[in-house]
């Protein structure tokens, strides 16, 4: 009664607002829609999500959707009902993707009709109900991550062994035939009756058989140690849980069914059995279709070339896991003999407490791990630490060699004995590993879905604060050039979380220095003065710098960089003479110039979504909100950068008596990249009490800021504050192909492997003629002559490179080369003979320039500052 009358309330204020007769079009839906919010809000659901869709005849899909145009106010929709909905969708994506996966890899093992001496009863639709709702039991049973997609799979695989050993070989294709009669014992023909004489039939079969589960693997570029960990520690427990002893078969579907009805009705969520049914509820709308992009056929096997890796959720999660994974075979779980030298290079020698601190945090990321997924997932949490502590001993090597190159010292004893920044990198590194296992469903259509093992997951576990974490992002992804462009968009986007709130909760170091900076030079001072707003964001920091400021500046880095004895980094703070002043922070300093850029470029898309007819108004709401970070950072405490932002948009608008209503701005707001509804609907007031975003605005930003605000109103308003310089990213990609200067709309793409795991990591060297250059000037070509000349052309240029990587002169700058000029410079290499075609000639250049690239490129590796921002 309560969920009814409270649901009725919602409907009737729907019906009432503007443009509601899409709602009155929709009267079931809505009022649905009404029901669920409310029942979710009283923790009172009566109901599945399923027995809903079912009820007011509906997608999950088209409810979704439905449930956003209804959240066209912000005090429609909870932040709990919020997240509900983020729950289910990510469980949809998940089943969704691996039902698609499971359907077609059936397809792949089963024959369509298997000859008449197989019984009726193993008819393809049975063994796929079996096979499917077996699969949803385990999942449900052993994970409590629902949305884990990568565990997900491998259990599936789990499910898929396990019942084509059960299946007689004449029901089987290529290459499960053989293997299942591989492990046949003495080659016995298998009973085709169902149930009679399953036991006596299996029972001989070791669980150890790993010859399906191997084809299962290599056909999915399925990692085997992986899946057959699963298997042990999760898939036999989940059998025997079930009471299934695992070499005798399975109880009947209906059994299955009826313990997945408990987990299901449990749940109060999705019936996943719908799916075989093709449920109407269950079925993807047209653009999620789009997003599952199936699998292409695969070229004929005569033919050289590689495969495209298709891009369906599943086969992407996998492949970016396998590159992960043969990155890291070469790599070691102990410190290298290069580490070690550095180690013993410090004057206190950091080996132990280093061994000792890797050692302590397994424990505890496999307890937490085990804790947040299944209890029967702890060894998968161990193999996941155990990758992420190869890739913190290598990208560390890689840092000190950096190091060792700017410095030119090898005792790094400050650094190295320095707790925060090895737990920081090795968080840093475990995080690359959950993130890369950690892929959703979803992510299929580019948004950053998050998990419940997602940054800032890892902090938590590690006891690590966000501000010391974000220290060492950026020097990571320049130690480590293995990184793939979507490991670093994802380590871009956490040092913005931490930038836009996490560095900002009660219990940061963030305040400590802050308050530090003002009274070092008083209350004037700033964390950072405007007037270096629009410079470059160019900086030589390392992580080394920024873990050890506040301890030097960099002037003193300049002046002197043995003057302590120790080199610049293991300078200690004691050397300090008590009656010079407290040094500038490094971290802080950086710190403020980013949250500053970050600020920018979130309020000026904001802003030419809502403001572009008004462009004078840019400048005023810019400097208002530059002056609350700066001088009123407080605001900022336990709060989002986004919420000072729209609180500036508005009062500036509200002064400057431009009409703009919060709900416009909260409206564009939710349509940017990366945000999040909690944002704007629950903001703290004071100690423990939240609200949404108006009530933050009158009750505290405007009560705070209000003499300030009203001084924009005067006809001399206060000095308005430079707009940040805006850089390119930080972190370069090397993906895109680049344009050679003036050189008629010529590109040269970076050199790609298209990885087929299954055959190991494919080096260029075995990558087929067609595959390893493709050439397209614009003009037809085919004979042998031409493409012969190509092969001199590249072999010349392979022999002019290794030469000049033995010069030490700086190449020209690639600015100066000019393809359309004639009479160009002989360095080029661009002269042509007067008898050499056009075609020839353009072959030239573009070799020529590939060369210059390759020289730059291998010019800019040996300098670490040149990677960074021009």
């Amino acid at each position: 009664d309560s969920v009814r009358e409270k649901a009725w309330k919602t409907y009737e204020s729907l019906s009432a607002v503007d443009g509601a007769l899409a709602y009155n079009k929709k009267k079931k839906e809505t009022w649905g829609v009404c029901i669920f919010i409310v029942a979710i809000d009283l923790d009172d659901m009566t109901f599945t999500f399923t027995e809903l869709l079912k009820s007011i005849n509906i997608s999950v899909c088209t409810f979704f959707q439905f449930l956003k145009e209804v959240d066209v106010n912000m005090d429609t929709v909870s932040t709990k009902v919020d997240s509900t909905v983020s729950r289910l969708k990510k469980k949809y994506d998940v089943l969704l993707a691996l039902y698609h996966k499971f359907e077609r890899t059936c397809g792949l093992i089963y024959l369509e009709q298997p000859s008449s001496e197989i019984s009726a009863e193993l008819s393809s639709v049975l063994v796929l109900k079996n096979y499917w709702i077996t699969f949803l039991l385990a999942k449900g049973k052993v994970l409590q991550v629902e949305d884990d997609l990568v565990i997900s799979f491998q259990l599936l695989l789990c499910v898929l062994d396990y019942f084509i050993k059960l299946s007689p070989p004449a029901m089987l294709k290529e290459p499960y035939k053989s293997a299942v009669t591989a492990v046949t014992v003495n080659g016995s023909a298998r009973t085709p009756r169902r149930g009679q004489n399953r036991s006596t039939r299996t029972s001989k079969q070791s669980d150890t058989d790993t010859k399906v589960i191997e084809v299962l693997c290599k056909e999915h570029d399925c990692n085997l140690d992986e899946v057959k960990n699963v298997y042990f520690t999760s898939f036999i427990p989940f059998l025997n849980s079930i009471g299934v002893v695992a070499s005798n078969g399975l109880p009947e579907v209906e059994v299955l069914s009826k313990q997945y009805d408990e987990l299901y009705l449990n749940n109060k969520d999705i019936d996943a059995r719908l799916f075989l049914d093709h449920d109407e509820t269950l079925q993807p709308d047209v653009i999620a279709c789009s997003q599952l992009e199936r699998t292409p056929v695969k070229n004929n096997p005569d033919e050289e070339l590689n495969p495209i890796l298709p891009q369906t959720p599943v086969r992407a999660a996998m492949n970016n896991i396998q590159q992960l994974i043969m990155i890291l075979n070469s790599a070691t779980d102990k410190p290298s003999d290069t580490l070690i030298v550095y180690f013993n290079n410090c004057t206190v020698n950091p080996k132990d407490s280093i061994l000792r601190r890797v050692e302590s945090l397994d424990h505890i990321f496999k307890k937490k791990f085990a804790e947040a997924v299944g209890q029967g997932c702890a060894e998968i949490g161990a193999q996941r630490y155990k990758l992420g502590v190869r890739l913190y001993y290598r990208v560390m090597e890689s840092m000190l060699k950096s190091e060792e190159e700017r410095l030119s010292v090898q005792n790094f004893s400050k650094l190295l004995n320095d707790n925060i920044f090895h737990t920081s990198l090795l968080a840093c590194a475990v995080e690359v590993v959950m993130a890369t296992y950690g892929r959703n469903a979803s992510q299929s259509d580019g948004s950053s879905a998050e998990t419940d093992l997602s940054f800032p997951w890892i902090l938590s576990v590690f006891d690590l604060q966000a501000f010391d974490f974000y220290k060492v992002i950026e020097s990571f992804i320049k130690a480590e050039p293995s990184l793939t462009r979507e490991m670093i968009k994802h380590l871009e986007r956490c040092e913005h979380r931490i930038m836009e709130s996490l560095a900002w909760q009660s219990g940061s170091p963030l305040f400590d220095l802050i308050k530090q900076s003002k009274e070092r030079e008083g209350q004037t001072d700033q964390p950072e003065p405007t007037s270096t707003l629009n410079l470059p964001l160019q900086h030589n920091h390392t992580a080394a710098d920024l873990y050890l400021s506040p301890v030097r500046s960099p002037k003193k880095k300049a002046s002197g960089p043995h003057a302590s004895g120790t080199s610049t980094p293991d300078a200690q703070p004691a050397v300090t003479p008590q009656t010079q002043k407290p040094q500038k922070s490094t971290s802080l300093s950086l710190f403020y110039k980013k949250v500053y850029l970050l600020a920018y470029l979130r309020l000026r898309t904001l802003f030419f979504r809502l403001l572009s007819e008004h462009p004078d108004l840019e400048p005023l709401i810019w400097t208002l909100f530059q002056h609350t970070l700066q001088n009123e950072y407080e605001l900022m405490r336990d709060r989002h950068l986004d919420q000072i932002m729209m609180c500036s948009m508005y009062g500036i608008c509200k002064v400057k008596n431009v009409d703009l209503r919060f709900k416009i701005i909260v409206s564009a707001y939710k349509e940017l990249p990366n945000t999040n509804q909690e944002t704007f609907k629950r903001v703290l007031i004071r100690e423990e009490q939240y609200d949404s975003i108006i009530v933050f605005y009158n009750l505290v930003f405007m009560q705070k800021l209000k003499t300030n605000i009203l001084q924009y109103a005067s006809n001399r308003p206060p000095t308005l504050s430079p707009i940040p310089h805006i850089p390119r990213s930080p972190y370069q990609f090397s993906n895109s192909p680049r344009r050679v200067p003036a050189g008629n709309n010529i590109y040269i793409s970076p050199l790609k492997s298209p990885y087929k795991f299954s055959d190991g990591f494919q080096s260029p060297t075995k990558m087929t003629p067609r595959s390893r250059i493709l050439v397209s000037i614009g003009e037809s070509f085919g004979t042998s002559e031409k493409f012969q000349k190509i092969n001199q052309m590249v072999c010349n240029s392979d022999c002019q490179l290794k030469r000049s990587a033995e010069v030490s002169a700086a190449p020209k700058p690639l600015k100066r080369l000019r393809f359309d000029i004639e009479g160009q410079d002989e360095a080029d290499g661009s002269k042509h003979l007067p008898q050499e075609s056009k075609f020839q000639q353009k072959l030239a250049e573009m070799t020529s320039t590939r060369t210059r690239m390759q020289k730059q490129k291998l010019n800019d590796g040996n300098d670490t500052s040149a990677s960074e921002e021009k």
